[in-house]
């Protein structure tokens, strides 16, 4: 659909979020969008599968500043230090990363914007996943603030396979259009992948990890100026300090295997 660039033999698009929305709503082939950060790329290095997965989506998109930066590094042929010197500038200065790929888009923003559109169209949402209520919770909230949005219905279940009749008499019972599943990576893209052609009515289905625990209002959403700034991980990490190791990741192992990458 647009160029695209490999970072660490993960394809992405260059799409952007209005992009992407309208591909979700007008685009009728089936098929599953994912949304790649740091810690996904690291996992594909030891979980082929899990690549696999990823690079057969119909899009895959920017999820988090330091995917953007790394994109820069590899279209400009930087040299190991040219990227090392250009780290601090993701939370200094994050515009001079949005020239490859053109937008972080979230989980989190990604279905807001699908519902906000939505709403003002026929289509039916389904909301699969994260812990019992909170999906509901995130449903009332998003159909109270988008009035004539339809999410007929929601499941918490797991990606076992002892859940998967219950969830398959649900989706057929409501027949979505759009299916958000909330799992967390790699489980949700690879039970979308496995089981989105037994679902015939959806068009399009979307791992979404937490999103719908920050929509719910489970969990605070670092404010504005921090997400703009590529510094969300840091509030997060102040929110829960056992997500140390996830942000070590991103953060500082994820950009490191990357310039080892370089020349």
């Amino acid at each position: 659909m647009q160029e695209e660039i490999k970072i660490m033999n993960v394809r992405f698009n260059n799409v952007s979020m209005d992009e992407t929305v309208d591909f979700v709503l007008k685009n009728n082939l089936q098929g599953y969008i994912c949304t790649p950060n740091p810690e996904m790329l690291l996992e594909c290095e030891k979980n082929p599968e899990f690549l696999n997965v990823l690079n057969n989506s119909q899009l895959n998109i920017a999820d988090g500043i330091g995917i953007l930066w790394a994109a820069t590094q590899i279209a400009r042929k930087s040299s190991k230090l040219k990227a090392l010197t250009e780290l601090p500038f993701i939370a200094l200065a994050p515009k001079r990363f949005k020239n490859v790929l053109k937008q972080r888009v979230t989980g989190t923003d990604l279905v807001q914007e699908i519902c906000k559109k939505a709403a003002q169209t026929h289509l039916k949402i389904f909301f699969l996943g994260a812990a019992p209520g909170i999906a509901e919770n995130a449903a009332e909230k998003l159909e109270h603030k988008y009035p004539g949005l339809n999410i007929c219905g929601t499941y918490a279940g797991s990606p076992a396979q002892k859940d998967f009749e219950t969830i398959k008499e649900l989706i057929d019972k409501q027949q979505p259009d759009i299916l958000f599943v909330a799992y967390g990576a790699p489980k949700q893209e690879i039970w979308i992948q496995q089981n989105l052609h037994k679902f015939p009515s959806i068009k399009k289905a979307i791992g979404i990890g937490g999103a719908f625990d920050f929509i719910a209002g489970k969990r605070k959403r670092a404010p504005k100026f921090m997400q703009k700034l590529g510094l969300e991980w840091l509030f997060r990490l102040a929110q829960e300090p056992s997500r140390i190791k996830r942000i070590f990741d991103a953060t500082i192992k994820f950009p490191f295997k990357l310039i080892k990458t370089l020349k």
